[in-house]
């Protein structure tokens, strides 16, 4: 008899189910609820709250294994921001992408101005495996405007990155929002920026790595 790996020890499901509902969760736009209805289907009872703490414990599992398999991001950035509701209040949705929709970073602020389009930088840039960008496209707001010049002058960005702010050049990125919303929306529970981040995380990297191999 195969022996289980050490992450799923104690769970009463098998690896495999397990995986396949943490996956379905992030990979499509699914609630708790409804992957408890896809598991039923197939003759197997776990409630949504079963559904969510195995999410909350191996999204960022597969967040770990996942990123050294991921596609290296493009030097071709795209950074914008929207809005969307953490445990009943409104934040901003900082996030940047390349030009081929690949996830660069993202971040949680509570304000919209230039102290967090810097941490999305720095953020961006402390993962090895994001090179320094050719070029930064944005909207016209005066926050990234303002953080990407003092960014140059203390060295987290090089002087020879170009900034474009150019509205249509970021349609790649304000069209991904919609994709983004209908995921935050389809869960219904929300525990605050912590959670926010695991299943987001595990999210991004589920969507552009594909298969999954645990062992």
């Amino acid at each position: 008899m195969k022996q289980r790996p050490l992450v799923f020890k104690w769970r009463h499901f098998e690896p495999q189910i397990i995986l396949c509902a943490v996956r379905s969760h992030l990979r499509f736009s699914l609630s708790y609820r409804d992957v408890e209805e896809l598991l039923a289907e197939r003759g197997m009872s776990a409630g949504h709250s079963t559904v969510w703490r195995w999410v909350q414990r191996y999204a960022p599992e597969l967040d770990l294994r996942i990123r050294p398999h991921l596609k290296p991001t493009n030097l071709s950035w795209r950074v914008d921001e929207t809005y969307v509701r953490v445990k009943g209040r409104w934040c901003y949705l900082y996030r940047a992408i390349d030009s081929r929709g690949a996830t660069i970073e993202f971040f949680l602020p509570a304000f919209r101005d230039k102290d967090a389009a810097k941490s999305l930088f720095r953020r961006s840039l402390r993962d090895g495996a994001h090179r320094q960008p050719r070029v930064i496209n944005t909207d016209l707001a005066a926050t990234c405007s303002a953080a990407i010049p003092e960014l140059k002058r203390t060295g987290v960005i090089r002087r020879r990155c170009r900034h474009r702010p150019v509205q249509y050049l970021n349609n790649i990125i304000e069209q991904d929002h919609r994709a983004i919303k209908r995921r935050v929306n389809a869960p219904r529970i929300w525990g605050g920026e912590v959670n926010d981040r695991r299943i987001r995380s595990g999210s991004q990297d589920a969507e552009r790595a594909g298969p999954l191999v645990w062992w």
